[in-house]
């Protein structure tokens, strides 16, 4: 299987997060973002290590790092996902949800996302629906060599579908503009990458995030990971934001895999994210 693309949300912007995680499906104005010091994340770097060195890593989703290999061409593969963030503000949701990429072009990958989106704020009321939609597609420049990684973009709009004024959705367009790289050395494959995110809601922020992943392929069946990623302010009152995330995928055969999730903020206020996906591929030549 090739590298996956970064488990995201439409609507409010995950702490990819890719997480590529804020509200996964909710309203992003609604969660607190943790603020983000040197001393943390130099803190959570460490971790990160020590974590890859005794279990490994994966590419994309279930994480919020995205990679730029894009899907071969002629291809295609899904995602079905639910995807869940806790803050003291209250729980948002995709479930179900649906992602779907296709190679269009060599080197070339459209993608598109349809989820449903629950919020649950503490004091306001429940709300289900339609959430926001995302398209977008994912250009590879610079194949990897011996020496060099390969380098890619994501750019990805994600269109004010959701009902806003029910938590369902940002209310406004965003438009996520990140490179990403990627190198790999034997079992052992690292990429990240960033860029900025224009916020078109009216209490909107634009703002700049970033993550890094390390990851390894414990078996053919078994891939293991983590990574830290931080997020500027999105919206007016909100801080900044770290995650720390781990998670892999478990391979059913070439074509049907398992992916999961989980991680929590170690900057600033309290957040708990949790992702988990059946995906499936085919194209010409599969089996």
């Amino acid at each position: 299987m090739g590298s996956l693309p970064r488990r995201r949300i439409p609507g409010p912007r995950s702490t990819r997060p890719r997480t590529r995680r804020t509200a996964e499906g909710g309203d992003r104005r609604a969660l607190e973002r943790p603020g983000l010091t040197a001393r943390s994340l130099g803190a959570a770097a460490v971790v990160l290590a020590a974590l890859a060195a005794a279990t490994g890593a994966v590419a994309g989703p279930p994480f919020l790092t995205d990679d730029p290999q894009p899907v071969d061409y002629r291809h295609w593969e899904a995602y079905a996902f639910s995807s869940v963030t806790a803050t003291r503000g209250g729980t948002t949701a995709q479930f179900p949800a649906l992602e779907l990429n296709w190679g269009a072009l060599p080197e070339l990958q459209l993608h598109l996302v349809v989820p449903e989106a629950y919020a649950a704020p503490v004091g306001g009321p429940r709300a289900s629906g339609g959430g926001d939609l995302q398209a977008g597609f994912k250009l590879r420049f610079l194949r990897e060599s011996a020496d060099t990684p390969q380098v890619g973009i994501f750019p990805i709009a994600t269109l004010p579908t959701g009902d806003a004024s029910r938590g369902l959705g940002n209310g406004a367009l965003i438009l996520d503009l990140p490179v990403w790289l990627q190198k790999s050395w034997g079992p052992w494959t690292t990429y990240g990458g960033g860029g900025y995110t224009i916020n078109r809601a009216s209490d909107g922020r634009n703002f700049a995030s970033g993550g890094w992943l390390l990851q390894r392929d414990l078996s053919e069946r078994l891939t293991l990971g983590a990574e830290v990623f931080a997020s500027g302010r999105s919206s007016e009152g909100s801080p900044s934001s770290a995650v720390f995330n781990a998670g892999g995928q478990v391979n059913f055969s070439k074509q049907v895999s398992l992916l999961f999730s989980a991680g929590h903020s170690f900057s600033g206020a309290r957040q708990r994210i949790a992702y988990i996906a059946l995906y499936v591929t085919g194209g010409p030549g599969s089996p």
